[in-house]
């Protein structure tokens, strides 16, 4: 069995809605370009037709992606703290000299640096976890070694 993947309830639907429009709109939107380039008769040199069924392919390789990540996924629900930083927690951590940053720990499916969203399999997601308030950890990051300190779990 492959690994799971763990979602927030939010991931799961926003999910859930590119499927049901990868399937829906996208798909229909696409039959009728191939229909139309198929009409246009020799489809040996026809690049309407090519592109086509290049953005199918695409399209359902894109979906059955999605049915595999759902297929497999076990949905984080926000639970009573426990005072330990587990996936699905909200951390505030602090580095020595730098102002605090907030994350949230998700799987790696949902990660989004740049929206606080971080995987529990990042370096830092893997120092966090089962971590408590007060408590210091160390990450490699891309730029060296860092350190820094709990400062608030949610």
């Amino acid at each position: 069995m492959s690994q799971p993947n763990y979602l927030t309830p939010e991931g799961e639907a926003k999910l859930i809605a590119e499927l049901e429009d990868l399937k829906g709109p996208r798909r229909d939107e696409l039959s009728a370009r191939l229909r139309s380039a198929i009409q246009m008769g020799d489809l040996s040199e026809n690049a309407d037709y090519h592109k086509a069924k290049e953005d199918q392919g695409f399209l359902e390789g894109r979906i059955q992606e999605i049915e595999a990540i759902l297929r497999n996924s076990v949905i984080i629900e926000k639970t009573q703290s426990t005072g330990v930083i587990t996936i699905g927690s909200h951390v505030t951590i602090q580095e020595e000299g730098f102002d605090p940053e907030t994350y949230h720990l998700v799987g790696p499916t949902e990660a989004d640096p740049r929206k606080g969203k971080i995987s529990h399999e990042s370096p830092i997601g893997k120092a966090l976890m089962d971590k408590k308030v007060g408590d210091t950890a160390e990450a490699d990051a891309p730029g060296g070694r860092i350190k820094f300190k709990v400062i608030s779990i949610e």
